[in-house]
């Protein structure tokens, strides 16, 4: 009996240290692009010693059309999609994709040159969700319930039209302000209330999200429109600098990066990327290329390196490394199309456009795979999301798979 007795607490001790640490490493993804908004998770519980049988999915649901991101805040996840030209808003639990609310609402498909339907994901804020449609219905509900707790048709409100493709970029919360890619320049409302506090001039807005970011101890939020980058006081709106970036269609719809006193951006049609220099006026170009192009999937940043996919969906298009000092690619890897990725730790998620999740290492030396398998049919250019260990992916018919990497 003696030697059990011993044991067990020490069996018990390792087990709950082992479960300590999973909890730990874990987190949530409640906004897009991540904890950090910028496509990378600073978790490592999760695994790459995938079965023969290829990646272990947990459950799968489907949601509509669309090109909304899942994401993940204490065992629920979100997306829209789009059916029947009507929009629903998905609150699913995590663990099983069961369906704990949803709601529904009129809104066009909106599939000019691709299938349509939400391209905006939500953004939780503690017991809040925002979500932004194509047409401008902004919506914020109750997290547990889905009540909502107060909704407008944001554009209407600011009197600005929506670009081509309807609005892209997610809600951005920054304390009592949620800030939107609506309008040339942007606007934002109170997060509590939904009032109205400031907007910009009625032209075409981009396609990103809006990012956030401190420069000479005031808060900016750096914006695409159809022709600009531009720099905006969060407080007021008032526009500090504006960058031109011309591209076809007007489309700039990968979120820029910003790296201390700098900031990358890109867009496909052969525009090509850039790396701007903060100044007292308008940004200075350092470096520009038309070697790495990401047409709407946004670049991840590791370790003075970037990874993204380079080309447009109608040509040639692979997965590339490029140093951020430079923009000189470091490497490029066919067989991804259109996909698109995120990060955690040294290794890239990669969710290639036919539906396969890849694994590799986040090298400048050359593409290392790790492991890959099918996950979804159809077309994926939605980002995937890693969330307490498990990966969640969705393609344009609204399949979502979520894989169980849990260890």
């Amino acid at each position: 009996m003696k030697p059990s007795l011993i044991k067990f607490p020490i069996v018990f001790t390792i087990a709950s240290t082992l479960a300590l640490l999973s909890i730990v490493s874990a987190e949530d993804w409640p906004n897009w692009r991540g904890p950090n908004r910028n496509g990378v998770s600073d978790e490592e519980s999760w695994r790459v010693d995938w079965p023969t049988t290829g990646p272990p999915i947990q459950w799968k649901a489907n949601v509509g059309t669309g090109f909304s991101s899942v994401v993940v805040s204490k065992g629920r996840a979100f997306t829209v999609g789009n059916r029947d030209n009507t929009d629903t808003v998905f609150c699913l639990e995590a663990d099983s994709g069961k369906v704990l609310w949803q709601h529904s609402y009129e809104s066009p498909l909106n599939d000019k040159f691709f299938e349509g339907g939400p391209t905006a994901t939500p953004t939780v804020d503690g017991e809040r969700v925002f979500t932004l449609s194509q047409a401008g219905d902004l919506f914020c509900f109750a997290v547990t319930t889905g009540d909502i707790l107060w909704s407008k048709n944001i554009a209407n409100e600011a009197d600005v039209r929506a670009p081509g493709w309807g609005f892209g970029g997610s809600p951005v919360v920054h304390d009592d302000k949620l800030l939107l890619a609506v309008g040339e320049a942007g606007t934002a409302v109170d997060k509590t209330t939904g009032e109205l506090l400031w907007s910009s001039d009625d032209k075409d807005a981009g396609y990103a999200t809006p990012h956030l970011l401190k420069h000479d101890g005031n808060w900016l939020m750096l914006v695409a429109s159809g022709k600009y980058f531009h720099a905006v006081d969060v407080d007021t709106g008032q526009e500090r600098w504006r960058h031109k970036w011309l591209t076809r269609f007007g489309c700039n719809a990968a979120d820029p990066i910003v790296v201390a006193q700098t900031v990358f951006i890109s867009s496909g049609y052969n525009r090509g990327s850039a790396l701007l220099r903060f100044t007292a006026g308008e940004p200075e170009e350092v470096w520009k290329t038309k070697e790495y192009q990401n047409q709407f999937s946004s670049s991840v940043l590791l370790d003075g390196y970037l990874y993204g996919v380079d080309g447009d969906t109608t040509g040639e298009r692979t997965l590339k490394c490029i140093e951020l000092k430079t923009g000189e690619v470091q490497w490029s890897h066919e067989g991804f199309g259109s996909g698109a990725l995120i990060a955690a730790g040294k290794r890239l998620i990669i969710l290639s456009e036919t539906g396969e999740l890849v694994i590799a290492d986040a090298s400048p030396v050359a593409f290392r795979q790790v492991t890959r398998g099918s996950v979804l049919e159809g077309k994926c250019w939605t980002a995937p999301t890693l969330a307490n260990g498990r990966v969640y992916c969705r393609s344009a018919d609204g399949e979502v798979a979520c894989v169980d990497l849990r260890p």
